[in-house]
This record gives C-alpha cells, sequence and structure tokens, in this order.
C-alpha cells in the first residue's frame, strides 16, 4: 500500500491551479520518476477541475486510485495512491490537510498562488507520515 502523491489546488475561475504539491516516486526507476511527477500533477489538476464543489470522489485512472475533495471555497485536495490503500484514510488525510492549510495560507493567496510563492511545508511530512511501510 503506498501513497505517490498529495495536492493541494484551487479550482478558481476558469482554471485549476496547483498550490502546493509532495510526490514520493522513489519506488520507480530513476529515469521515469520526472515523468510520473508530471503526470500525477496533470491528473490531479485535471480530476479536481471535473469535480463540483463541495464532492469528493475516487477515480481510477491506469494502476492508481486518485481521491478527490473540493471544498465549497474552491480549495482541493487529491491523493494519488494504489489500488489497496484505503480510502477512508486518504479522505481523513484530505480533510486534515485542506482545514490546516486553509489556517495557514491566507485565502487572498489562492487564486494567484504557485508551488514557489505559497509556504506551507507540511505536505510532505503528511506523505511520509501515512505511508504505509511494508516489513
Amino acid at each position: 500500500m503506498r501513497l505517490y502523491s498529495l495536492s493541494v489546488l484551487y479550482k478558481g475561475d476558469p482554471k485549476v491551479h496547483l498550490l502546493k504539491a509532495a510526490y514520493d516516486v522513489s519506488t520507480f526507476n530513476f529515469f521515469q520518476r520526472s515523468s510520473v511527477q508530471e503526470f500525477m500533477t496533470f491528473t490531479s489538476q485535471l480530476i479536481a477541475e471535473r469535480s463540483a464543489l463541495g464532492s469528493r470522489a475516487s477515480v481510477k485512472e491506469q494502476e492508481y486510485l486518485c481521491h478527490v475533495y473540493v471544498r465549497n471555497d474552491g480549495l482541493a485536495g487529491v491523493v494519488i495512491a494504489d489500488n489497496e490503500y484505503p480510502q477512508r484514510v486518504c479522505f481523513t488525510l484530505l480533510d486534515k490537510v485542506l482545514d490546516e492549510f486553509s489556517r495557514q495560507v491566507s485565502k487572498m493567496d489562492w487564486p494567484s498562488g504557485s508551488p514557489a510563492t505559497i509556504s506551507y511545508s507540511a505536505l510532505d511530512g503528511y506523505l511520509s507520515k501515512y505511508q504505509v511501510r511494508t516489513p
């Protein structure tokens, strides 16, 4: 059971844009890592774009399950995990991350923010903490 990506996005008008993300691509071949990360960023944006405000969904994409939660205020979170990772845990993680993000990052920064301008460093820690280690 693995988590590969945890993203926070803003679903504004007309597009969705990435605010902050963390990735764990360590299980992939070194030469595949950047394209896998690009795929995850693109897929996260696409799924958030196609989801309605106030909705939660799980979408299968290739061998991954993408869990998305779009809040009514436009803040969205996407977790990309393997098929075995428990869905309930993913949505608990998304709730926690989006609540914390909205408390730490001003709502005025969401529409114009980008990974370079948003200072929120907890995603890597959450991705690591929620990773299920197999013995």
